[in-house]
């Protein structure tokens, strides 16, 4: 985590935690504010699981789980309307990451649905590429996953007071 505290800190703590005491070890977790264009800010939070910990170090390097929180200043200049997404990517051997994909989760999902839609992008069930488009998943038909976390509408008030500082 930052050394600076920022709105989404509590929550990436609490499913960091959830993820570790489900068995899939977190290698690294940091939230962050960031630039998009040099202009505008949006919140984010990368967190990489240890692969060895559930056993696929040979067949994958590592996986991202990202949340962002966007502010939608940009959406007519193609970026993403203003909320929370989570999405995930497969690490490279050369350390670079795949494009990443949506998870079907809510924006402020469940630290136990996080947990639930990781261990379906270990399986496979949940792959690469899949993505939401015209009001629905292509390549994966379970739908969302989960429900949202207890204080999202907390979060969401501390990313919106985040917002208007900006």
């Amino acid at each position: 985590m930052t050394e600076r505290t920022l709105p989404h800190d509590p929550y990436i703590t609490a499913v960091c935690e959830a993820l570790d005491k489900a068995g899939l070890k977190v290698k690294d977790g940091r939230t962050d504010d960031c630039e998009t264009r040099g202009t505008y800010c949006y919140l984010n939070a990368v967190i990489e699981l240890d692969m060895m910990s559930v056993g696929l170090q040979d067949e994958r390097p590592g996986l991202l789980l990202i949340w962002e929180w966007h502010t939608g200043r940009e959406a007519d200049h193609g970026e993403p309307d203003r909320g929370p997404v989570w999405k995930f990517a497969e690490l490279q051997d050369d350390g670079s990451n795949e494009y990443p994909t949506d998870l079907p989760v809510y924006g402020y999902a469940s630290a136990a649905a996080i947990v639930e839609a990781a261990r379906k992008v270990i399986s496979h069930e949940i792959k690469p590429g899949d993505f939401f488009n015209l009001g629905q998943w292509r390549g994966w038909t379970g739908g969302l996953i989960g429900d949202s976390w207890e204080h999202a509408d907390q979060l969401e008030s501390a990313c919106a007071e985040w917002d208007a500082r900006e």
